[in-house]
């Protein structure tokens, strides 16, 4: 085989399909810094443009489907990907959008059911709720919720272990095959469920918080890439996550931002 083709081979390349952040922080500018941190090379495919900074979010602009088909089609016509991650998908339209790309390509996905930032503002519309919970989990390798967000997908309220792993038991039975709570607002605890139960123990360190929940699932989809298993994964993001938010940098005037890749 010739060298070139070997040389291919050898990367590791992900897909982030998700919005943009102008601050930075999150969404995709999070999930690439992620995963060349994590010597995954970074393909991407931005779902809607946000005006966001370390205090909120301004405005959103949402891209149309046949943009974010353009994308997708663009990046799996030249690169080897198997898993994807999403992020942001902010309306109906687009989450049937990319759920049918997935399906095409049978992309192995992380699924990141983002609703809110956290320096505040809304990233998906009510209506979009029902549509990520009919289209997107059923393609769901890993689901990851914060605990906000298991609870909407449940419709059970999440204050504690025991709350997370039932909200992790019906999210499962929307047809994601894994399931992890992130437990930043439970003492650092997450909870993943594949039919029974593994409890990650943390604890809550000081730093920027902003682009947690992307840089978590940005990290389960490196680890992924480059062939550990779902709990490794899950396990060596928490970490990751964990060394990020005690690097953050004191930018900006509201929630400073996560720091995956570089020096404190």
């Amino acid at each position: 085989m010739p060298v070139g083709i070997l040389k291919h081979m050898s990367h590791f390349t992900a897909l982030t399909i998700a919005g943009s952040d102008s601050g930075g922080g999150a969404g995709i500018a999070a999930d690439l810094k992620t995963f060349q941190a994590l010597g995954v090379h970074g393909t991407c495919a931005i779902t809607a443009i946000t005006s966001q900074n370390t205090l909120g979010v301004q405005a959103v602009f949402d891209v149309p489907p046949r943009v974010i088909e353009s994308q997708i089609d663009s990046v799996m016509a030249d690169f080897e990907v198997i898993y994807a991650k999403t992020g942001m998908l902010s309306r109906v339209e687009t989450v049937e959008c990319v759920a049918r790309k997935a399906r095409d390509y049978g992309l192995k996905l992380v699924v990141d059911p983002v609703m809110a930032a956290e320096a505040g503002g809304r990233l998906l519309n009510q209506d979009a709720v029902e549509a990520l919970k009919e289209f997107m989990l059923p393609l769901a390798e890993v689901a990851t919720p914060n605990v906000f967000e298991a609870s909407a997908l449940s419709g059970i309220l999440v204050n504690d272990v025991e709350s997370a792993k039932e909200a992790c038991k019906a999210i499962h039975a929307l047809g994601a095959r894994r399931v992890v709570v992130t437990g930043g607002h439970i003492g650092g605890i997450d909870v993943l469920y594949d039919g029974s139960f593994k409890v990650f123990r943390g604890e809550l360190v000081k730093g920027g918080t902003h682009g947690t929940g992307c840089t978590y699932s940005a990290a389960i989809t490196a680890y992924l890439a480059r062939g550990e298993s779902v709990e490794n994964a899950c396990s060596k993001a928490k970490e990751f996550v964990r060394n990020a938010v005690t690097r953050s940098m004191d930018v900006g005037h509201g929630v400073r931002p996560v720091n995956p890749g570089g020096i404190k």
